[in-house]
């Protein structure tokens, strides 16, 4: 099938390169500009044309698409028969939905209609799911709201960040973006509407999500911890200065108010919501080295009626 591959992260790589194993025609790849990344703010390619380059794949980085004419004359010259659209950061416009035969299939990093959004992968560990997936399915000028075509579960441990889940989601859609063109040239896909009413969100994550609530149970808060990583990860307050915290776990049989530090036996716990509690096992403090728990007890002398999540440091009288 003669395709355009509209993809810019490092998770639309394998989609990509699937297609050109399975000997598909990528007439084009379209993908984000190159951008400053790093301390020196050198331009970067993004991942997706790093992979197109080393196919010899010809490349389109346009700043914008919905009325740019030229970008236009050249999708309707090329006369593609799909369009696939895996994370390129830009909404596609209607001209270019109406183009192809096969219309603009998307790969969608959740089980639609669960978790249309920007953060599917984050929010679906965030909020405590044990079995996520992946859809392909036609884009419309709605939010993730287009027909389904194939969807594939894929399980989540109890040990998956969204950086470890990701890759696996990837891989999984890679087979299932193959399989979909391999039906709907065959006739054997009958795309599905989704049923909107059971719809849920995965926005685009904010700083401030990642600051811990410790009024949220232990187990909330650890998930949002595995979920939003790399960034914004769950960072709190100690004597004014920001703490991220890396790792952590429960801990049983451990009873603290929402935000109270106990030290006991080289641990270092700290009380969640309805009676729960986490210790925390790495941490970093702001301006400082990574650290793990037992070492951040002996430098800071962490005391017994101390509580995490003040912003600012409270006043200590003489």
């Amino acid at each position: 099938m003669k395709l355009v591959f509209c993809g810019t992260p490092q998770f639309a790589v394998p989609i990509l390169e699937a297609l050109i194993a399975a000997h598909h025609e990528i007439a084009l790849v379209v993908t984000q500009p190159d951008r400053p990344q790093g301390r020196g703010l050198e331009l970067a390619a993004p991942p997706v044309k790093q992979s197109a380059l080393k196919h010899s794949l010809p490349v389109t980085q346009p700043e914008r698409i919905k009325n740019n004419v030229e970008f236009r004359q050249h999708l309707e010259q090329i006369a593609a028969e799909a369009v696939i659209v895996v994370g390129y950061g830009r909404i596609i416009p209607t001209w270019m939905l109406g183009l192809p035969r096969f219309g603009n299939i998307n790969l969608h990093a959740s089980l639609l209609p669960k978790y249309r959004g920007a953060a599917p992968i984050q929010w679906a560990i965030a909020e405590g799911e044990t079995i996520t997936g992946v859809t392909t399915m036609l884009l419309n000028e709605g939010l993730d709201t287009g027909d389904i075509l194939i969807q594939k579960e894929v399980s989540i441990v109890p040990e998956d960040t969204a950086v470890t889940l990701a890759p696996r989601l990837a891989a999984v859609g890679a087979g299932l973006m193959v399989e979909t063109l391999t039906g709907l040239q065959a006739g054997t896909i009958t795309p599905i509407p989704q049923e909107h009413n059971r719809a849920t969100l995965a926005p685009i994550l904010k700083r401030e999500d990642g600051l811990i609530d410790f009024s949220r149970t232990a187990a909330t808060t650890l998930n949002r911890l595995r979920g939003f990583q790399p960034w914004p990860g769950a960072y709190t307050f100690f004597h004014g200065k920001k703490l991220a915290v890396l790792e952590a776990k429960i801990a049983e049989r451990v009873k603290l108010g929402p935000g109270a530090v106990n030290v006991e036996n080289g641990r270092l716990l700290v009380g969640c919501g309805q009676g729960t509690a986490l210790e925390l096992l790495s941490i970093q403090l702001e301006g400082k080295k990574r650290t793990l728990a037992e070492e951040f007890i002996r430098g800071y002398r962490v005391q017994p009626d101390e509580e995490l999540g003040q912003e600012t440091s409270k006043e200590v009288s003489s």
